[in-house]
């Protein structure tokens, strides 16, 4: 897993950011770091996610997945 993020501003003053899965140790560390930069670029933020995207997470009875 790379726990990567590409960040591109666009022509227009667009950031976008793209990443493919984040291991569960860094996944709130992302999140906190992309409401941070949104909060801080201000303006309306959009999050879409990839069509086959699976979202994982722990409800303390073991992890289970969906699709988004």
């Amino acid at each position: 897993m790379a726990d990567e993020f590409t960040i591109e501003v666009l022509e227009d003053g667009t950031i976008r950011s793209t990443t493919d899965k984040i291991s569960g140790p860094n996944h709130s560390s992302a999140e906190n770091f992309l409401r941070e930069m949104a909060r801080m670029a201000g303006g309306t933020t959009t999050r879409t996610k990839k069509p086959n995207a699976k979202h994982e997470h722990s409800h303390g009875q073991g992890e289970h997945e969906h699709q988004h």
